[in-house]
């Protein structure tokens, strides 16, 4: 087992498969995008299959394809085929922004893929191409139904909380899961290289964060319940509209930070291991894999430096990558 030096067991592995994206939303990538990654410096299908088998022979259960956008990058049904075939691994699944899902759904549940996570912010065509800088909503919708179709289940729907741009949204959003079997989760802003104006109609920079008690709140009309924590559902602590199929899930990494259950390491696309989604502490595997070395080493190195936590009540934020750089 990779057991760290909080005794945190980490099960989990989030890997990025690309830097690029088709959308550009505010709060993930500048508007002018980010300097992309030269081919050769971003991990090929064999070489992340090689980190992803060592790291489950080390214990890792569950792995998490991200981008960037992973659906932008070719044959990603190749990839998935071969990580489903480790001995070990039991579940991979993606968090995607939708536009491609409708396309490419049932060819990656064909492929081993289990189930999916979609960003849906706001449920306004006219917001959502605000907020996306260019993204349709329609189409997303329909990939939400083509994965739900072909088995992508349970979806979660991830919805970032901005202050004075969709904090209006938070019942409607949660509305869904009374006629869906799906998990609607709200996220508090993280300050990942975003930390800069986003133009109208989006608040200043110090006054679009909304902490998950003023989410609670908003939301108290619905009379939650609280559900029973359940393995997959990573950091989110759930609830229930009474009688709803779906559930209501919140992420508070600043509000409520969940740091000391953390059971995750992060695999850039350009190879390197990232220990907490908000420290810049970063381990490279991408020469040693190609050198053929052994990466057991730099992974278990990776949890060594697993912090005990972030530090952003201090203001020390990330700052060398941008958040589509990471992959959430």
């Amino acid at each position: 087992m990779l057991i760290d030096r909080y005794n945190r067991e980490i099960t989990y592995l989030r890997v990025s498969v690309t830097d690029r994206c088709n959308f550009r939303c505010v709060y993930c990538m500048p508007e002018d995008g980010i300097l992309r990654k030269p081919h050769s410096e971003v991990l090929s299908y064999e070489e992340i299959t090689s980190v992803v088998s060592a790291a489950v022979s080390q214990g890792i259960k569950r792995v998490r394809l991200t981008g960037g956008e992973p659906l932008v990058r070719r044959d990603l049904a190749v990839l998935i085929r071969a990580l489903a075939a480790i001995p070990g691994l039991d579940e991979i699944s993606l968090t995607t922004n939708g536009f491609l899902l409708e396309r490419f759904a049932a060819e990656l549940a064909q492929a081993g893929l289990n189930r999916i996570n979609v960003s849906l912010d706001t449920l306004d065509p006219e917001k959502f191409r605000t907020v996306t800088r260019g993204g349709s909503l329609e189409q997303v919708w329909r990939g939400i139904r083509a994965a739900e179709a072909a088995g992508l289940t349970p979806i979660k729907l991830n919805a970032v909380v901005i202050r004075g741009f969709n904090d209006s949204e938070l019942l409607s959003l949660a509305e869904l899961t009374r006629d869906h079997p799906w998990q609607v989760r709200f996220i508090e802003l993280m300050p990942v290289g975003n930390q800069v104006d986003w133009g109208k109609p989006f608040p200043a920079v110090n006054d679009r964060y909304v902490p998950v008690q003023e989410m609670r709140i908003l939301l108290a009309p619905l009379g939650l319940q609280a559900v029973e924590k359940t393995n997959g559902n990573g950091p989110a602590k759930e609830f229930r509209i009474p009688g709803a199929p779906g559930t209501i899930g919140f992420i508070s990494p600043i509000g409520e930070h969940f740091c000391e259950d953390c059971n995750r390491l992060r695999l850039t696309a350009d190879g390197k291991l990232r220990p907490c989604l908000l420290v810049d502490t970063e381990i490279s595997v991408r020469e040693t894999l190609r050198r053929g070395g052994d990466i057991l080493p730099a992974l278990r190195e990776a949890i060594d430096l697993k912090p005990e936590g972030h530090e952003l009540e201090e203001q020390i934020l990330p700052r060398l990558r941008k958040m589509v750089d990471i992959g959430g």
